[in-house]
C-alpha cells in the first residue's frame, strides 16, 4: 500500500488538469477531505474557483460549491505526492507525466484518466509501466464555464495496472476514487482500455463531427450504423493486437457487437438487436457532449489522433483498412476550417461516402 510521508495521515494527491474530468475529481477529493493540490494552466479557472469554489452540477448529487483552490503551475515545495492524477488533454499527457514525476513520493504513482491508450504512452516516457496506474472513466463531464463542472452521466471507474494484477497502490487509489463514483479493479487493464477506445472512437468522434449531444445524434439510424462500423473496426484491430476485450459495465460485449459480413450486407434480426443496443447507449448517455467538440470550440486541436488515430495507426501495422475511422480522422482535422463545420449533415455525408468501403 502507498505509505504517506511521515507526519501525514492519508495519501496526498496532485491533480493536473481542471477540465470536466479533472475538476470533478478535484471537487470530490477536496470535499472528502483528501489533501489535494490542483493545477490548471488557466488563470480564469483559478480565479473562478478562488471566488466561488468548485461548482459541481449535473448527475450524481445536488448542485453545490466546494471551497478550494487551483494553482496556475505547481507551487514550489508542494510535494511529495502519493498520486499524481493526470487529467489533461491527451496531447499534454506526456509532458504532464514528466512534470509530475519528480514530485512523487518514492513509491508514488502516476494515474492516467484521458481516453485512448494513455497508460502505454505515459509508460514510454517515464521508463516503463511500474509507476503507472490506469483509471478508466465511466461517466461524462463537461466544463463550459470556468469553475463550473457538469457531470453529464452516471458512472465510476475501472482501475488497474499494465504490468500485473491489482496491488496495494491500486487498492489505495480505488478507495480515493470511491468518493467520486463506484470503482472496479481489473486485472485486464489493456482489454478494458481497448473496449473503452472502441466506445469513445464512436461516440466522441461522431459527436464532434455531428456537433450535438449523443442522445440526439443516435436517433438517426445512419449514425447508429456509423457507430457500429467504427467499433467493429476497433474490435478487428484489437484482435490482431492480441487484446482480450473486456465487457463494458459487465454486459456490453464488443465481440458480439462487432458486425459480421452478413450484417454488413443486410443484417436481419441480429443487426436490429445491435441497433437496439446503440439506442440504449444513446439513452443512457443522452446528455453527453463530446469533450473533443468542446476542445475544438475553445480553439484547441481536437485530439482525434489519440482515439480514431490510434486505431488507424495500428490498423496500418496489421494491413487492416479501417475506412470509417480513417475518414473520421481526416474530417475532424478539417473541422473549424472553411471546408467543414460540425453539423448533422456531416454525419450524413460520412455515411454516404464510406458506405461502399465499409461493406467490402
Amino acid at each position: 500500500m502507498t505509505i504517506p510521508a511521515a507526519g501525514r495521515s492519508g495519501p496526498r494527491v496532485l491533480v493536473l488538469g481542471c477540465g470536466g474530468i479533472g475538476g470533478t475529481l478535484a471537487a470530490h477529493l477536496v470535499e472528502a477531505g483528501v489533501d489535494t493540490v490542483v493545477v490548471s494552466r488557466s488563470p480564469a479557472v483559478a480565479e473562478a474557483v478562488a471566488r466561488h469554489g468548485f461548482r459541481v452540477t449535473g448527475v450524481g448529487g445536488p448542485a453545490r460549491a466546494v471551497p478550494g483552490r487551483v494553482s496556475v503551475g505547481l507551487p514550489a515545495g508542494s510535494g511529495p505526492f502519493d498520486f499524481a492524477f493526470l487529467a489533461t488533454q491527451p496531447s499534454d499527457l506526456a509532458a504532464a507525466a514528466l512534470s509530475a514525476l519528480p514530485h512523487l513520493a518514492p513509491d508514488g504513482r502516476l494515474v492516467t484518466f484521458p481516453n485512448g491508450l494513455p497508460e502505454e504512452r505515459v509508460a514510454r516516457v517515464v521508463g516503463g509501466p511500474a509507476r503507472v496506474l490506469g483509471a478508466i472513466v465511466g461517466f461524462g463531464a463537461s466544463h463550459a464555464t470556468p469553475g463550473v463542472f457538469e457531470r453529464t452521466s452516471a458512472g465510476g471507474f475501472s482501475v488497474g495496472r499494465l504490468d500485473g494484477p491489482p496491488d496495494a497502490a491500486t487498492a489505495t487509489l480505488a478507495a480515493l476514487l470511491a468518493s467520486v463514483g463506484p470503482v472496479k479493479t481489473t486485472d485486464n487493464l489493456r482489454g478494458a482500455r481497448w473496449s473503452k477506445l472502441a466506445i469513445n472512437s464512436a461516440v466522441s468522434s461522431l459527436g464532434t463531427l455531428g456537433g450535438d449531444r449523443l442522445g440526439v445524434l443516435l436517433r438517426a439510424r445512419r449514425t447508429r450504423r456509423l457507430a457500429l462500423e467504427v467499433m467493429s473496426e476497433v474490435v478487428e484491430v484489437a484482435r490482431r493486437e492480441g487484446v482480450r476485450l473486456e465487457k463494458i459495465s459487465g454486459t456490453f460485449d464488443l465481440d458480439w457487437l462487432a458486425l459480421t459480413p452478413h450484417e454488413r450486407r443486410g443484417g436481419g434480426l441480429s443487426l436490429l438487436l445491435k441497433h437496439a443496443v446503440i439506442v440504449l447507449v444513446g439513452l443512457r448517455f443522452r446528455r453527453l457532449r463530446s469533450s473533443m467538440l468542446a476542445a475544438l470550440e475553445r480553439g484547441l486541436a481536437p485530439p482525434v489522433a489519440f482515439l480514431n488515430g490510434e486505431v488507424v495507426d495500428r490498423a496500418d501495422v496489421h494491413g487492416i483498412a479501417a475506412p470509417v475511422n480513417r475518414a473520421l480522422v481526416t474530417r475532424i482535422h478539417e473541422l473549424g476550417t472553411a471546408a467543414r463545420r460540425p453539423a448533422h449533415a456531416e454525419l450524413a455525408a460520412l455515411f454516404a461516402d464510406t458506405r461502399g468501403a465499409a461493406l467490402r
